[in-house]
């Protein structure tokens, strides 16, 4: 266990609590996880009784920039006040939020209740992992690592499942309580197995820099949410962010105690494994939002096809990081991570060979390729980052590393998003509601052959040139693997920087 860890006791029992606090960090990654998902599932039937469609998007955008601005300020908290108080709190957060979220009586309440969802849940992923690198050594944290990464994989499956059985069966509120008991358990099973030391008082919280990190990402993410409606009248808000952004970054190089440490990127496994991660999650969604519109839309199957092939991506992704962990250590992170960036390149390639006419079974398969190569290059990346820091900055590595995961997941669907608009655009500028009523199989069956027909070549186009943009963020991804350290693994730590060498 950590040398952050409370006094001696027997080695049954650390392994029993180790055990037991694993437990509480899968349950609360799940928790974290499946939010979206489940939500997603709810959202027609929401919007049925709340109404307020206009602000559909939002549901999602209020959590997603809540708890993009957070997650790297809840990392560094945690490196000055320990891992379980900052845990606490954000939990805390994300229950209030939820619970008040199964209270909406009006859309607006709901969006405002998903951004306090958001704020809180900027803690839970970060400082789970970061935990489980606290008590695992090097070796062990490629195993458990994976486990957590399967979570993802898991709550991508059963969300759906589970939001669809709710809503049918029950009250769409409880898509939303739900999690409350989990959020408990995991909070109790971190009170009473979790023991931290006290750290050195006399560190400072840089809010300066919390608010100037505040204000940059989130008006840079607000204006790519906010692009497709406004168009160029969101640069004036993306020019403020990135304005915002450039303070920080001056500010944090001359501030005692800065909030992200920017040092941290010298060392080339950070810098490497940061934007890696980046990568891999924008080439993500060029599967998990919009291979469901070119099966459904295109190909003209049902919903239910639809998702089984989304589905292969995530059960692949699943069975991928297990494998990792004998990669990782009986070869290295590079290894791992080079596996994983091929499997991306390959995936793009296959589903850009997609054709309207094609086989279901070749679109499964491109989102089975692309969740084998996530479910290899994400567990490299996370742990290769905490192995290369010692237990003071490890939040804050941890932290950046989620951070770069939400970041690319957001600006690749902002980036393919607008792809697909703007071919959309210059294919069909008459088409109205026209592609929405294709991709529901009721409105579908209205048009007519030839208007199917032009509207589907017209979107296979446009995702066409989506899916050459996935080729190159995966081909970026896989370069960036290259460069990884050749002798760097949980059990060889040659080639390890300065700031490795320091790690526990």
């Amino acid at each position: 266990m950590d040398h952050a860890a409370a006094p001696q006791i027997s080695p049954a029992r650390a392994e029993r609590q180790r055990r037991l606090i694993l437990a509480a960090s899968l349950m609360a990654t799940f928790m974290a996880a499946v939010e979206s998902t489940i939500v997603a599932t709810a959202m027609p039937t929401i919007v049925a009784d709340l109404g307020g469609f206009r602000l559909f998007s939002w549901v999602f955008a209020a959590y997603l920039l809540t708890m993009a601005v957070s997650v790297p300020v809840y990392g560094r908290l945690a490196d000055i006040y320990g891992r379980k108080r900052v845990f606490f709190a954000g939990t805390g957060i994300f229950l209030v939020g939820t619970g008040l979220c199964g209270l909406a009586a009006t859309m607006t309440a709901l969006v405002l209740f998903r951004a306090v969802q958001g704020i809180g849940a900027g803690a839970i992923q970060p400082i789970t992992s970061t935990i489980v690198g606290d008590i695992y050594t090097p070796a062990e944290r490629a195993r458990v690592q994976g486990y957590i990464s399967s979570v993802f994989g898991i709550s991508a499956v059963a969300g759906p499942a589970l939001g669809a059985f709710i809503v049918e069966h029950l009250q769409w509120r409880l898509v939303f309580w739900i999690n409350l008991p989990i959020g408990a358990l995991s909070i109790l099973m971190y009170a009473l197995f979790l023991h931290e030391r006290p750290r050195a008082g006399g560190r400072r919280i840089d809010w300066l820099g919390g608010v100037l990190l505040t204000l940059g990402v989130g008006a840079v993410l607000l204006a790519l949410v906010q692009a497709r409606t406004f168009g160029l009248g969101s640069l004036p808000l993306a020019l403020f962010g990135l304005a915002a952004l450039a303070g920080l970054a001056h500010h944090e190089r001359h501030a005692p105690e800065p909030l992200i440490p920017f040092r941290l990127w010298r060392d080339r496994v950070i810098a490497l494994g940061c934007l890696g991660t980046f990568a891999t999650f924008m080439a993500m969604m060029g599967v998990s939002a919009f291979l469901p519109a070119y099966v459904q839309g295109v190909m003209g199957r049902s919903p239910g096809v639809a998702g089984f092939t989304l589905g292969c991506q995530s059960v692949s992704w699943t069975l991928a990081t297990f494998a990792t962990a004998r990669v990782m250590i009986r070869a290295s992170y590079r290894a791992s991570a080079v596996i994983g960036g091929a499997l991306l390149l390959v995936a793009g390639v296959m589903l850009a060979l997609l054709r309207p006419t094609g086989s279901v079974a070749w679109a499964a398969a491109g989102s089975l390729t692309m969740g084998l190569g996530i479910g290899f290059c994400t567990p490299a990346f996370l742990v290769s980052i905490q192995a290369s820091v010692g237990w003071e900055e490890r939040g804050a590595a941890t932290g950046a590393n989620m951070f770069m995961r939400m970041l690319g997941s957001s600006w690749g669907a902002a980036l393919f998003g607008a792809i697909v608009n703007f071919s959309l655009a210059h294919r069909l500028p008459d088409a109205g509601d026209a592609v929405n009523r294709l991709m529901e199989p009721a409105l579908r069956r209205g048009l007519g052959a030839a208007q199917i027909a032009k509207l589907a070549a017209a979107v296979a186009a446009a995702l066409h040139e989506v899916y050459v943009a996935v080729m190159l963020v995966a081909a970026v991804t896989l370069a960036l693997a290259l460069f990884y350290p050749a002798g760097f693994s949980p059990t060889r730590p040659a080639g390890r920087s300065a700031a490795g060498k320091a790690a526990s």
